[in-house]
């Protein structure tokens, strides 16, 4: 057993020396996502010179009106770099998917119930990095997404309008190349 994880840290030890020179992951925060009570993380990998995979995680509790919303979403996406400077910096354009899944609380009702939702869209933006550590990454573009509510109790008053139907993606994320 011992052996195993000593072959595993060394596997992975090696494998952050030889990414460390060629800025190949970068893991950054959205900056803005506290504004509506959200913690959104991404961690991004360079495939080649022009491409590279996202996955992003978000948890939120946030509340638009009445209906709180408090759960979790993933993004995963592929980024397609058209500038001349080699991934992951430069201008891209992305397609992605999102699935959602929340409990969803009904303030003047009291009712209670869940909300999954499936959808994708299209980002461009573009990204820096400085210094050969330090990631701000731009992005906007349109989404759309559909779901159904699920009522474990009371009515079904929830309006999902925020989550639900076609929407505008965008962010800021600061990040750490490596």
């Amino acid at each position: 057993m011992k052996k195993n994880r000593l072959v595993a840290l060394i596997i992975l030890m090696a494998g952050a020396i030889t990414s460390a020179h060629a800025q190949e992951n970068v893991l950054k925060i959205n900056i803005f996502s506290p504004i509506v009570k959200t913690f959104n993380v991404s961690y991004e990998r360079k495939l080649s010179a022009t491409g590279s995979f996202q996955l992003g995680a978000f948890f939120t509790s946030y509340s638009p009106e009445d209906t709180k919303f408090s759960g979790f979403g993933i993004t995963p996406e592929y980024r397609f770099y058209l500038s001349e400077t080699e991934a992951p910096a430069g201008v891209y354009v992305a397609p992605f998917v999102r699935y959602q899944n929340f409990k969803l609380t009904e303030e003047s009702s009291a009712s209670k119930g869940t909300y999954s939702s499936f959808g994708g869209g299209l980002v461009i933006g573009k990204q820096w990095i400085f210094k050969e550590k330090i990631s701000i990454d731009a992005f906007v573009g349109p989404q759309f997404s559909s779901g159904n509510v699920k009522v474990t109790d009371g009515t079904d008053n929830f309006d999902t309008g925020v989550f639900d139907g076609f929407g505008v993606r965008a962010g800021l994320t600061f990040g750490f190349a490596f």
